[in-house]
């Protein structure tokens, strides 16, 4: 029985090492995607150019806690889940950041891969985890009705447009998804009601003739033939 024990105290006392070491990391992980996110808020304001040098100004040390919490797992293989809730919604923060940034700048959609390439990361040993990336990304869904409403207060009349284009395609490919998690589910529903709020502002625009206008948005990054592309 003391063997027994005695072995026991050792994988606790690890096993609480690993935790702090984690849960210190995944807090400095915290406070700096709060400061990335508020450096994106701007958007809803500021040219795209200026928010997304702020951003990306930020994306080494991102990089580098990542690193850190890739580190610590690498010597614990198959743990990555034991550990996971540390860092879960820090993580679908920073998918919904670089989702955003990435659609200002091509239009397009963020995918996993891309995700975790952007952050250095190996799978085989931390990656992305499913789920948090499809969070992050309803989490992106819902900051797009606020955007247009900005955008078509700027001049932007083409704007809901694009964005109900993009939105009606996440909608639906999520809908091919069979999804289990209760939490994800429901924000999944989110979307619905994004697309509803945009495909209302489209309709505005259009019964007082203002679509076909010049797409500030398009302008202000030089990607419009991308956005037009991705939106075909």
């Amino acid at each position: 029985m003391e063997e027994q024990f005695a072995e026991f105290r050792v994988e606790l006392d690890e096993t609480g090492s690993v935790y702090e070491q984690l849960r210190i990391i995944a807090a400095s992980l915290d406070s700096f995607i709060r400061l990335m996110q508020a450096a994106l808020m701007p958007i809803h304001h500021c040219s795209f150019p200026q928010v997304k040098e702020k951003v990306k100004g930020y994306m080494s040390d991102l990089c580098g806690l990542y690193a850190q919490l890739a580190h610590v797992i690498k010597d614990k293989p198959g743990q990555y889940y034991r550990y996971h809730d540390l860092w879960r919604n820090q993580t679908s923060t920073v998918v919904f950041v670089l989702a955003f940034l990435h659609w200002l700048d091509t239009g397009g959609l963020l995918t996993h891969t891309e995700t975790e390439a952007l952050l250095n990361l190996d799978p085989a040993v931390f990656g992305i985890d499913l789920e948090d990336y499809l969070i992050g990304l309803c989490s992106f869904s819902n900051e797009l009705p606020r955007y247009v409403v900005n955008r078509v207060t700027a001049g932007d009349y083409n704007c809901p447009k694009e964005v109900s284009t993009f939105l009606g395609d996440l909608y639906t490919a999520f809908r091919t998804l069979n999804l289990r998690n209760d939490h994800l589910r429901k924000r999944f529903d989110g979307i619905k009601y994004d697309l509803k709020k945009v495909e209302e502002v489209l309709y505005d625009v259009k019964i007082r003739g203002l679509l076909n206008g010049p797409s500030l948005q398009a302008t202000a990054t030089g990607h419009e033939s991308n956005v037009a592309t991705s939106h075909q």
